[in-house]
């Protein structure tokens, strides 16, 4: 359990909230593990077997605090709150920053900047380990992460926006071959496609993805944004396109990192991959599980926010920067700080 940017996380399998006068009490294992005051609390946010009493809820509701449940490993379940709650005002300036080009661009590009300074920081980290040739392919690449990089210093409009980014996926994704350092025969890689993914190292590319997606979507839920409007990714039909938005952060850390893991330490095999008649390369269900198990482990891994400073485990960042974004749009922020991997 931990407590970040006034919202109580509670991972404690087993643990009950309760209340006691204005206070929340955290209990697991027969034991008070802690005990906060309510006015010092925006949220509570609960994962897995995590419950807490009928007289704990009906004092949130009264202070505004929201309460939302998780399962375990992520899946937003139910979010409560009292008969007054702040969701739809928070919705409404939502959709007015979609609709404002200006505002939409500004949030975009600190989105963008961070995930094109994400995926240099990881083109760079493997210059550092493998050999010589890969290190000049990955350097090369970073160098021109760099450059673009430096001509986001300046405003831009949404459309250049989306062209530098483009700029930036084929030099990150140019240079990415050279992070695989083993089975590179069984696992070639030549740049990035999908619908359908036609190579092995795709496959996994767009599984990951996909988890990652709906760990966002979920998360912004929690804190009562709509996951469906975005800034940089337009609105369309079915697409959770601030989810997207808001995922650029962690792509290269979280997903792409996990990829490479995978095949460099043989965890996975090519054997587990059949291609379609589409041309279309899918893997079967051994793959899939070893892939999940690989992802919930990494989300327990521990890191330091480098905003906030605190040590917390990498599955709550997406919820992190989903209650900085809320923020951010209620205008407790001068701006939205997104997350940059050290």
């Amino acid at each position: 359990m931990k407590k970040l940017m006034n919202t109580l996380f509670v991972t404690t399998q087993g643990a009950y909230l309760a209340k006691k006068e204005e206070t929340v009490l955290v209990r697991a294992d027969g034991e008070t593990r802690l005990r906060l005051p309510i006015h010092t609390l925006e949220g509570i946010v609960c994962f897995g077997n995590v419950s807490c009493s009928p007289f704990l809820m009906g004092l949130c509701g009264q202070r505004g605090v929201g309460i939302s449940f998780f399962t375990e490993n992520g899946r937003f379940l139910a979010r409560v709150k009292g008969p007054v709650s702040g969701n739809v005002q928070l919705r409404k300036i939502q959709y007015q920053h979609s609709e404002d080009p200006i505002l939409a661009a500004a949030i975009s590009q600190a989105i963008v900047i961070a995930k094109i300074a994400n995926c240099r920081t990881v083109l760079l980290r493997g210059a550092r380990e493998e050999h010589i040739q890969t290190k000049v392919q990955l350097t090369e690449g970073a160098t021109q992460l760099g450059l673009i990089l430096d001509e986001l210093k300046r405003p831009m409009d949404l459309d250049t926006l989306r062209g530098k980014e483009g700029e930036a996926a084929r030099s990150y994704f140019g240079a990415f071959s050279g992070l695989i350092s083993s089975q590179k025969d069984s696992f070639p890689f030549q740049g990035r496609n999908r619908r359908p993914p036609l190579d092995r190292v795709n496959a996994l590319l767009s599984f990951v993805y996909t988890l990652l997606c709906h760990d966002v979507n979920n998360a912004l839920e929690g804190v009562g944004l709509d996951p469906q409007v975005g800034f940089l990714h337009r609105d369309r039909p079915g697409r959770p396109s601030l989810a997207l938005d808001l995922m650029e952060e962690f792509r290269s850390g979280i997903a792409d990192r996990l990829v490479l893991s995978l095949i460099n330490r043989k965890q996975i095999s090519p054997e587990g991959f059949s291609v379609k008649e589409s041309g279309a390369v899918m893997m079967d269900e051994e793959i899939r599980k070893t892939v999940l198990m690989a992802y919930q482990k990494r989300k327990q891994e521990i890191v330091t926010h480098p905003l906030l400073n605190e040590k917390i485990a990498l599955g709550l960042i997406p919820h992190t920067q989903a209650l900085l974004m809320s923020r951010y749009l209620r205008g407790d922020l001068e701006g939205y700080p997104p997350y940059r991997w050290r």
